[in-house]
């Protein structure tokens, strides 16, 4: 295999992509135990800085700038500073000249991203954002730069070179400001103590709000459950139920104080009648409920309650207040996103059950 070595010091494999591929990682890994070895007590004063209490508590947030490459990581950083509790925004270096200054407020500090230390349009916003914001944190692989220079602290994590072939397209420099980035918004989130709930209320959507969302915003309620007492036969409880909402495979049992003492299973039915146990179902159904079933508390996590579906191989799930009374029931089909699971398909036998311990 021919070897040719250059780009930056690496050896290249022509015919092995893979090989190279390492090397560009490695490379870039290298950058990342650079920076960190860089990391001294002007992290510490820059995060000082940014969790300002005064600044905060005047309503100030953190906005960050950078051109081009730079840019695109300053927008990533502040997707992950809002998230983890850092009110942050994104200011356009270009458009700032031309007006977008105005978002500045008295009480805000500004990040700024430069690899080089010297982008004109990012130099071009020191004067007005010294006189308009409280700190200026710059971050750069150039020590003597005029970035490094002009901020208030400065967080240098080079000098350090490019891994692309030629030497010139943001690569090193982009991986580090983004990791770097990280250690910013995840330092400030672990010093304002964010707590697992206050994370939850900034991801309402999506595969991770389902995930940090409690039962009670999945569970099925009111119309959408079925409740009897344990004392009506198999054959009154499925005569009389009239559901309205969706269809959920249980029935929960009570007894005269409304606790729950047992669930039977439209699968417990089949049994009943593929056994052919028809006398069973003039018993009260306390005799072939599931007594003492798993159950989740209100205001457990969602991904919790999935778990344990999993792990049981349960398809219904029901919730209980602080009296052990049912107020939901949690059905697998509302919590497969939780997990990031499909429910396989079951064609002619549609089993859910089957189907859960497939998707488990």
């Amino acid at each position: 295999m021919s070897e040719v070595t250059e780009n930056n010091g690496f050896t290249a494999y022509p015919q092995d992509p893979c090989a190279y591929a390492r090397e560009v990682l490695r490379a870039e890994a290298r950058a990342l135990e650079t920076a960190a070895e860089q990391l001294d007590g002007r992290f510490t004063q820059a995060l000082a800085l940014l969790a300002d209490p005064v600044r905060l508590d005047a309503g100030g947030r953190l906005g960050v700038t950078g051109v081009g490459k730079s840019a695109d990581i300053g927008q990533k950083l502040v997707g992950t500073l809002n998230s983890t509790g850092t009110r942050s925004y994104v200011l356009d270096a270009t458009r700032a000249v031309h007006g977008d200054l105005g978002m500045v407020h008295p009480e805000d500090a500004l990040l700024l991203l430069s690899h080089s230390g010297e982008s004109e349009e990012l130099l071009r916003l020191l004067p007005p954002l010294r006189e308009m914001a409280r700190h200026l944190i710059g971050i750069t692989g150039n020590p003597k730069s005029t970035l490094a220079l002009k901020t208030d602290v400065a967080l240098v994590y080079g000098p350090l070179d490019e891994v692309c072939p030629l030497g010139l397209a943001p690569s090193a420099s982009t991986t580090t400001m983004l990791a770097l980035g990280d250690a910013i918004a995840f330092s400030l989130s672990r010093a304002k103590n964010l707590t697992s709930d206050q994370f939850a209320r900034f991801h309402p959507a999506g595969s991770l709000g389902r995930k940090l969302s409690r039962v009670d915003m999945v569970m099925r309620q009111g119309r959408d459950m079925r409740v009897a007492h344990a004392d009506e036969t198999v054959r009154q409880v499925y005569a009389q139920a009239r559901q309205i909402g969706r269809r959920t495979g249980a029935v929960m049992l009570v007894d005269d104080l409304g606790t729950l003492r047992g669930i039977f299973t439209d699968s417990d039915l089949a049994r009943l009648i593929e056994q052919r146990r028809e006398a069973d179902l003039d018993l009260p159904i306390r005799a072939v409920m599931t007594r003492e079933p798993a159950t989740v508390a209100l205001g457990s996590r969602a991904h919790e309650a999935m778990e344990l579906m999993r792990r049981r191989k349960l398809s219904e799930l029901p919730v209980v207040d602080g009296e052990g009374r049912p107020v939901g029931i949690l059905d697998i089909t509302d919590l497969l996103g939780v997990a990031g699971l499909e429910l396989v398909q079951q064609g002619e036998s549609g089993d859910r059950d089957a189907a859960l311990r497939r998707a488990a």
